[in-house]
């Protein structure tokens, strides 16, 4: 993953820091989960996952709680996620995911912002074979725990490959192989910290720094935006 791993990783906690609705974000997750296989995390694996992530963000319990309780309520029978595609300055290539109770509004306000920045939607599906999608796991590496042994002992479970940042590890697979890599890491009995399903572009693009003032404030606007959950780019 190298550098451009390290610019999304910066960039992003950067722009997370600036959310004010984290929280909210992270609940319509929670929620979305809950509705669609049930309020009990131990039978619901996305929904354990969901509250997994919320608690690495440090969401308060009855935050969490609140979040799996909406889902049998009227307000989450509307509540979809969506994806969008769009270019931005510079021809940067965008996927902006979404978690909303209304798509008419969600779709309007993504597309005033990439209209606003110069920029403009493309056909939904256009990008998908510009990223690759990946489940991504973040943990612990506990004491006297070898990398390469670790690698070699998930590669059935579709470990690609993991990556040592600071005091965190990041193991990489294909996002077939999300539960099986899930399970693998349970079963040696390391703490998961957090764990999703994240977009890499196949063929990152370098752009300059001015180049990259533009893309941020359009980066920023979205990600802003109460609906949206990820925003991914081409950037390299």
């Amino acid at each position: 993953m190298g550098r451009a791993f390290e610019y999304r990783r910066a960039a992003k906690e950067k722009r997370w820091d600036k959310m004010s609705k984290v929280f909210p974000k992270l609940g319509k997750l929670i929620t979305i989960a809950a509705k669609e296989s049930g309020p009990d995390p131990e039978m619901n694996a996305k929904l354990r996952n969901a509250i997994q992530n919320a608690k690495a963000e440090n969401m308060p319990k009855e935050n969490i709680e609140a979040a799996i309780k909406r889902a049998s309520g009227k307000d989450a029978d509307t509540m979809v996620e969506v994806v969008y595609e769009g270019k931005g300055p510079h021809g940067v290539l965008v996927v902006v995911e979404c978690a909303t109770d209304n798509t008419t509004r969600t779709v309007a306000n993504v597309k005033s912002y990439f209209n606003k920045s110069g920029g403009s939607f493309v056909p939904m599906g256009s990008l998908e074979f510009m990223f690759s999608r990946k489940a991504v796991f973040e943990f612990k590496m506990g004491n006297g725990m070898n990398v390469e042994d670790l690698e070699l002992e998930l590669i059935d479970a579709g470990l690609e490959e993991i990556e040592l940042h600071e005091e965190s590890a990041f193991a990489y697979a294909d996002y077939t192989n999300f539960g099986a890599l899930h399970e693998a890491l349970e079963e040696k009995g390391i703490e998961i910290i957090k764990a999703n399903l994240q977009r890499f572009p196949n063929t990152p693009v370098a752009f300059g720094e001015d180049q990259l003032v533009d893309i941020e404030k359009l980066l920023d606007k979205i990600e802003e935006d109460d609906d949206v959950q990820a925003v991914y780019t081409n950037i390299g």
